[in-house]
């Protein structure tokens, strides 16, 4: 131990920080250290330490070790640490398993079991392999058992649905039990954190860098800042960052992943282990084995035996990461291979690979991780099998007697003659659940198309054969982690048991009689999906069915520990669901009326009831045999189970409070003094108080021991809607219709404030979990918050602008939820910001609440439903990559190979144009971003903003290279000079500023317009800059002079649109005020004026030929005129709501556009013919409206014209254009993400296996599809005619 103190002063700690669960938000921190310390001086007996991978947790055990061993005083709680992996079955004996490895004898043991207490400081649970509850199954507490507390520690990606089970004494249904239990999830380190720990790094190892150097390659590398926030990946970036960057000019066009940390890493330890070997007195044999490995290659070598031994850790013994290694035991085992030769030990102690005894492992569980993924896919190894080989020519020269240079080979990925590797990792064993497995994989998929094409290889053998079946699950889980999009793939017969594909996009795929059995659908993109005769037991989709009723439900409520629910409904039944399948456990009938109010008591056994027809029942949770009936005089509006679950409070219309024994059922106490029906009860803390209120305007504090009334608050001038104690129970408040709340102090009955500021009844009041604050729904359609102590208003939201009905803090206190009719909106209780909204149309909720841990909300209605919603995965995996705000602008680069898109939501997304996934989100999103635009080369993006200024963007390192400031109003649009070496801006401020691209000065401030401008754009030749104003004028600006060249006066409305014609002799204007107008660009003089539209002109386009352009109306129409004559060719009248855009695609044969409802169409330019239409809607809408499309752009890609997409709905989608026949027609390549479960149209015919649990939720109203004739023509236009045959049988 004094050792490991010693350690301890000589490596970098930064104390982390924690929040209390999952389902806490990040800004709920609070320092770890100090909680646990709480804990260990608390009744609680376990406490559960969880994070990702690296997070800290062996680091922060370690820490809390040695702080205990600091603070010993004899005859206290031992700290004992203990790194499960290294024991054996620790599921028995676990302490005096690790007390012999300590060396003490069993005498020894047998006496500190019988005398001493034990703080069990358990490392790594998840490494052990572990699905037993350590704390049960070594009967830790019990008689003549070992007494101790537990710390124990676990990944987060290790965790099942029902992980408590695995940690928590007792049974989590009992509030004494699981209130034994804590957990805590570290959080990733704030920028304070990061400093902190490269001071402490700097100053204990000396580097090549000093602390400022590090701390600049961070604020540059935007790529960076993200990996650093994890301790771990924090140490391997300060011990490579120096050989990754030369220099600081390399800064910002450096982007650095995970990965590629780890290689670097993995390379510099190597050469390190080299250094050493070679500077050390080795024997003869030792010594040539040492040369004869540097002169193949030493570092080379290394990564081999590290590959080699990670594959070997998996297969042998399933992943544990400790190897035991004795030489006589295992001179003939697997072992031996890497811990017995000369050459082998050499590169054992040059590896990343620490030793304990007879006991190895790598010096973190990512590292093995890491070998594991490069056994499975070495790009070195395919740069190896791929590198091109000279042709020889005449005298055994490439080219020429003296040219051996070989020219560069394209590797076009294609299908394998021969099978795929049935020897690899992914064909013997499922890795699914290894997250950061997953991670190291996804990330190689991006580093070529090897790879990618041989995990598509497993897929597609799979439906030939079943032996492919583990590998094909594999291939798809990676690929969908990576980000690669399924939409319309021929998946038919498939086999993927066991695969996560959860998240992914399979939109129109093709899955009939795949083999999905196991397969974790969560929050998949399903849309039109063909399922028909899959396999699909125990799939996953991961959301909620709603829960019907045959008649109102208006009561609800989890049991202690939420592991069942109960639902009172208006005809007097209960219905009780278990919420592991939300299967109906119980009907419980025998109220002849609408019940009130449900309840469980504190152990989770029972159910007390109430009903309008006088009575309160008592049920037993585990037989559903009614066990005591209750009688008021009139019906009974309320009932409440005190604290010890020992006596229950019912309040009734006959204007009394009853108190009764629970098992005898004896009236304790009959409470009178209300003059009305009483209709709200509440026990305080201790459930030593009652506090009472109803019609009678009055609030009645009574004392429960005594039966009697010690205090009646009278203030409210209208009935009492709502009652509760704080959490200590010094103060009690209420809520009336009288619009006001009031606080009141339990001992002396005083009103300590009134609080006043609603407009409308006061419909719920609840106190948040630290008894600071209060918030109040109201009927005006706000929930405010109240400082209690102050007693004033903290913020009032007004998202829901109708009725608010009820109001509850989480389990955390971290969140607010608050419910009108039929919606449910979630905030984070720090920021206040809105981080869920869920509704049901016409739903009319009565109530609804939190489950008892945070990770769901119910909540009953009056149409028969309740509803459940999830507020989502434990994962801190980054899942949605659409916008949350409506998208403004999108573009796609000129190598067209990315799109960039900007949103309301401030965010700037780098789109990948083959897969769709997000590659990057840029930084700095302090304010709206109105437009994006690429350099020619496509190397950077400059963004306009509302916050006056102009950002240029390195897009290989997401680095922000120059923040370009001047305008003194929002810039809202921005372009490259066509040679990119100048942006302009056009700003509210009624100016155009130029701006030199790589020194980010400001060149010249054009002035001239009266009013804001709106549109800047460049010449073809860059010669010339137009700009267009809210002055209803369009200038000419000479790039030569800098000078106004012309004004272009003729427009009586705003111009809504203005482009440049591809010989930049024209330019080509839309207004409002209906008319097309066709200027000169080198006299500014009006050619033609083209009339015709009814209605605003929106949007106007050059045909890539220059002899066409393209007006978008209002009037639901688009026309296509000719240049030279202004003659209108053709009018294009399909569209029933306003047009918005049009665009021609880049060979000038087809026109896009795009209306407000968000339909689209494609139109044939030579005949004017519509080739198709389809909806850009929202799939989860229930209205018939769609959604409005904000952009269009086209890109020549190689494989033919593409179209992408962007709307209000903050979606992005790419669509190709397919050429059959003669016939063209639009198909989905990728769509951005919601991260929400979206199954419209499905088809489930013949399904397999699917339970009751999956059926109840693709029966949810939008899933089943109710517009099959609509979908059918859908289908018909943008699939094969071949298809169209077997989409008709799917149907």
């Amino acid at each position: 131990m004094k050792q490991r103190l010693k350690e301890q002063t000589k490596s970098v700690y930064i104390p982390p920080q924690a929040k209390a669960g999952f389902h806490a938000t990040d800004s709920a921190r609070y320092q770890l250290m100090e909680r646990v310390q709480d804990f260990l001086g608390s009744d609680q007996k376990v406490f559960l330490l969880l994070g990702d991978s690296g997070a800290g947790k062996s680091t922060f055990n370690r820490a809390l070790e040695c702080n205990l061993w600091r603070a010993y005083k004899k005859g206290g709680l031992i700290p004992l640490f203990i790194n499960l992996p290294a024991i054996e079955n620790p599921d028995h004996d676990m302490i005096s398993k690790q007390l012999r490895k300590l060396e003490f004898t069993e005498s020894q043991i047998g006496e500190l079991k019988i005398r001493r207490k034990f703080i069990l400081i358990c490392d790594a649970y998840d490494e052990s392999q572990q699905t037993h509850n350590l704390y049960t199954t070594n009967r830790l507490n019990q008689p003549g058992e070992w007494e101790a507390k537990m710390v124990i520690s676990c990944r987060s990606e290790h965790l099942g649905a029902n992980y408590r089970d695995w940690f928590q004494p007792g049974d989590r249904d009992r509030s004494s039990e699981f209130a034994q239990y804590q957990e805590a999830v570290i959080l990733p380190f704030t920028t304070e954190q990061v400093n902190s720990y490269i001071n402490q790094y700097v100053a204990i190892h000396q580097p090549l860098w000093e602390a400022k150097e590090y701390k600049l390659a961070l604020d540059l590398v935007p790529s960076l800042k993200e990996l650093v926030k994890n301790p771990f990946l924090m140490s391997l970036s300060l011990d490579v960052l120096p050989r990754m960057v030369d220099s600081r000019h390399n800064f910002m066009t450096t982007r650095i992943t995970k990965v590629s940390l780890y290689d670097h890493f993995v390379e510099h330890w190597l050469e390190q282990g080299k250094k050493r070997l070679g500077e050390k007195e080795l024997n003869p044999q030792a010594r040539a084995a040492f040369e004869s490995l540097s002169d193949e290659g030493f570092t080379e070598n290394g990564i081999d035996f590290l590959k080699k031994l990670a594959v070997a850790i998996y297969k042998e013994q399933d992943g544990r990461p400790v190897v035991e290694y004795s030489r006589y035991k295992d001179e003939t085992s697997w072992k031996a291979e890497f811990f017995s030769r000369e050459d082998k030990q050499l590169l054992r102690e040059a590896c990343p690979i620490v030793r304990n005894g007879n006991q190895y492992s790598f010096i973190h569980r990512s590292l093995l991780e890491y070998g594991l993924a490069r056994g499975i896919f070495d790009p070195q190894d395919s740069k190896k099998r791929t590198a091109p080989q000279p042709t020889l020519n005449r005298r055994g020269s490439a080219n020429s007697v003296l040219s051996f240079e070989m020219h560069a080979v394209v590797v076009k990925p294609q299908i394998m003659d021969q099978e795929p590797d049935i020897e690899s990792p992914l064909a013997w064993r499922s890795f699914v659940n290894e997250s950061s497995l997953l991670e190291f994989l996804a990330e190689r998929v991006h580093q070529g198309p090897i790879f990618k094409q041989q995990l598509l290889d497993y897929i597609e053998y799979s439906k030939r054969d079943k032996k492919w079946r583990r590998a094909a699950a594999n291939a798809i889980t990676i690929l969908v982690r990576s980000g690669i999009q399924f939409n319309s793939a021929d998946l038919r017969g498939i086999q993927i048991p066991g695969a996560d594909i959860s998240y992914g996009m399979f939109d129109f795929a093709q899955l009939q009689g795949a083999d999905l059995r196991k397969v974790n659908l969560r929050n998949v993109s399903l849309r039109q999906a063909g399922l028909s005769g899959a396999q699909m037991t125990s799939v996953q989709f991961g959301g909620l069915p709603y829960l019907t009723e045959d008649g109102s439900a208006r009561s609800c409520a989890y049991s202690p520990g939420g592991v069942s629910f109960a639902v009172g409904l208006d005809h007097g039944d209960i219905s009780v669901y278990t919420t592991l399948d939300w299967d109906k456990k119980w009907t419980l009938r025998g109220h002849s009326g609408l019940v009130t109010s449900v309840v469980y008591s504190p152990d989770g056994d029972r159910i007390a009831s109430a009903s309008v027809d006088a009575t309160i029942r008592l049920w037993d949770v585990r037989t559903g045999v009614c066990c005591q009936v209750f009688i008021h005089d009139k019906g009974v509006e309320s009932v409440v189970y005190s604290p010890l679950g020992d006596s229950i409070a019912s309040c009734s219309a006959d204007k009394t409070i009853q108190i009764w024994e629970v098992e005898t059922g004896d009236c304790r106490h009959t409470l009178s003094g209300h003059t009305d029906t009483v209709s709200e009860i509440v026990y305080s803390p201790k459930g030593d108080h009652i506090a009472s209120g109803g019609y009678d305007q009055k609030v009645r504090l009574w004392d429960v021991a005594a039966g009697v009334c010690h205090h009646t608050l009278g203030g409210h001038r209208m009935e009492v809607t709502s009652i509760v104690f704080s959490p200590r129970g010094d103060i009690v408040a209420s809520g009336s219709r009288d619009e006001t709340l009031r606080i009141w102090d339990v001992a002396t009955g005083t009103c300590l404030h009134l609080l006043m500021g609603h407009m409308y009844d006061v419909s719920c009041i609840v106190f948040s979990p630290t008894g600071s604050q209060i918030a109040s729904a109201s009927k005006d359609g706000t929930v405010k918050l109240w400082d209690v102590d102050a007693g004033i208003c903290c913020h009032t939201f007004t998202d829901h602008g109708r009725p608010v009905y009820g109001v509850a803090y989480s389990p955390l206190g971290d969140r607010i939820a608050a419910s009108s009719d039929d919606t449910v909106i979630l905030w984070d209780a720090q920021t206040r910001e809105c981080s869920h909204t869920f509704s049901k149309p016409l739903a009319q909720m009565s109530m609804f609440l939190f489950s008892p841990i945070g990770d769901h909300v119910a909540s009953a209605t009056e149409t028969g439903a309740v509803c459940l919603w999830d507020l989502g995965p434990r994962s801190t995996r980054n899942i949605a990559t659409e916008h949350s705000g409506s998208v403004l602008s999108v573009k796609c680069s000129p190598k067209g190979h990315q799109v960039v898109s900007c949103s309301k939501d401030k965010a700037i997304r780098l789109w990948d144009m083959e897969t769709g996934s997000c590659r990057q989100i840029l930084a700095d999103q302090s304010s709206h971003v109105y437009d994006v635009s690429y350099s020619p080369r496509g190397n950077l993006i400059a963004s306009c903003h509302s916050d006056k200024t102009v950002r240029l963007w390195d897009i290989e390192s997401g680095a922000c290279l120059h923040i370009l400031a001047g305008h003194t109003g929002a810039v809202q649009n921005v372009a490259f000079s066509p040679r990119g070496r100048q942006v302009a801006s056009s700003s509210k401020d009624k100016t155009i500023r130029l701006w030199d691209v790589e020194t980010g000065s400001w060149c010249r401030t054009l002035t001239g317009h009266s009013d804001r401008v709106y549109m800047v754009l460049y010449s073809p030749g860059g010669d010339q800059i137009a700009s267009v104003s809210d002055d209803k004028t369009i200038r000419l600006w000479n790039m030569a002079t800098e000078a106004s060249q012309h004004t272009l006066v003729g427009h009586t409305e705003r111009i809504s649109s203005a482009v440049y014609s591809p010989n930049e002799s024209q330019i080509a204007s839309g207004s409002w005020d209906k008319e097309v107008r066709l200027w000169d660009t080198n006299t500014g003089m009006c050619l033609h004026v083209l009339s015709g539209h009814n209605d605003k002109v929106r949007y106007v386009a050059y045909s890539p030929q220059g002899d066409q352009v393209a007006s978008a109306s209002w009037d639901c129409t688009i026309r296509l005129w000719d240049v030279e004559t202004a003659e209108c060719r053709h009018t294009l009248a399909e569209h029933s709501y306003p047009v918005e855009l049009v665009a021609f695609c880049p060979r000038g044969r087809l026109l896009a556009s795009g209306s407000m409802n968000g339909e689209a169409r494609l139109w044939d330019v030579k005949t004017g013919e519509c080739r198709q239409a389809f909806e850009y809607d929202d799939q989860n809408s229930t209205t018939s409206y769609g959604i409005p499309l904000h952009r269009m752009s086209w890109v020549l890609s190689g494989d033919g014209d593409s179209l992408v997409t962007c709307g209000e709905d903050g979606s992005v989608r790419m669509w190709q254009v397919i050429d059959d026949e003669d016939t063209y027609r639009l198909h989905m390549r990728w769509r951005s993400t919601n991260g929400q479960l979206a199954l419209e149209g499905v088809c489930t015919q013949d399904v397999q296996g699917l339970s009751e649990f999956n059926k109840q939720l693709l029966e949810l109203p939008g899933i089943v599809d109710e517009h099959v004739h609509h979908l059918e023509e859908i289908e018909k236009s943008i699939r094969p005619q071949s298809q169209i045959e077997d989409f008709n049988l799917l149907r």
